[in-house]
């Protein structure tokens, strides 16, 4: 145990749950939130659950280096108001990405202190995770690509986006799921979403961040670096192991463990094995 913070099997357990989930459309904000309940360990709190989060998002840059890459061409090519398709593509992540940053600066009283509801949890869990299943059955026929993704449907993705913001939604989820209604292949809705991700737990990361540094409690520091560390490797892990799925099968075993779940939830909430907030 790291002197007087979170015991080490509590921060790898964190880390590794929120690595795997973060990409995959389960929503890892509320997984965080269940594993102290369902273990009994002490909630871990907002700050570690954004180190984390900054762990998540330098995984997703290194395996999306040349899309990264090619984003911050665009916005150099934006800058000199040059018309390109990395151009298009930077404006478009901007654009979807500005209705979640308004929406988190709002409600960031209410992520921290309110949402992290087993009740709440179980009834996103279950609704989108039948959201996705409806997106999921269309995907076979759909042709769409990042390339062709037009300034409407960034629009809606990001705006979908915004709903993540209530734990067991998925940001992950949510965006695969509006890119797939609007008739994007499989792996480009992956793609998009997990761009997509970049400048919002950037923006989360930020804020996040200083609080930490602001911090004068060295344990947490500790805690957060070691949180961030392993989630950074369960996360790159995660990433390549969904966009290869994704490349031959669906969504599906994805909807199947939303949908038990909610389930399980549900049955411990009735047994009053849970708190219902």
């Amino acid at each position: 145990m790291n002197e007087e913070g979170i015991p080490l099997l509590q921060l790898v357990v964190l880390a590794i749950v929120q690595g795997i989930t973060e990409f995959l459309p389960i929503s890892s904000s509320a997984h965080l939130i269940l594993v102290p309940v369902f273990t009994g360990w002490v909630d871990q709190g907002f700050a570690l659950d954004v180190a984390m989060h900054i762990g998540t998002l330098l995984a997703v840059v290194l395996y999306f280096r040349r899309d990264v890459a090619m984003l911050l061409s665009g916005a150099i090519d934006v800058a000199r108001r040059r018309t390109t398709p990395a151009a298009r593509l930077a404006l478009q992540i901007a654009v979807a990405t500005l209705p979640v940053v308004i929406a988190g600066f709002l409600l960031k009283d209410r992520i921290e202190n309110d949402w992290r509801s087993p009740v709440l949890i179980m009834v996103t869990t279950a609704l989108f995770g039948v959201l996705l299943w409806i997106a999921d059955r269309r995907a076979d026929r759909s042709e769409g690509t990042v390339a062709g993704l037009s300034w409407r449907d960034a629009a809606l993705i990001g705006a979908a986006q915004a709903l993540a913001l209530v734990p067991g939604v998925s940001r992950s989820g949510i965006t695969m799921t509006t890119a797939l209604l609007l008739g994007q292949r499989r792996p480009e809705a992956a793609r998009f979403s997990l761009l997509l991700s970049i400048p919002t737990t950037a923006a989360a990361g930020f804020l996040g961040a200083m609080d930490l540094i602001g911090t004068q409690d060295a344990a947490l520091r500790t805690d957060a670096l070691i949180a961030g560390g392993l989630a950074f490797v369960s996360a790159l892990a995660a990433i390549a192991g969904l966009m290869a799925w994704l490349r031959r099968a669906s969504f599906t075993p994805f909807v199947i463990y939303r949908l038990l779940l909610a389930g399980i939830l549900a049955a411990m909430l009735a047994l009053g094995w849970l708190p219902p907030a």
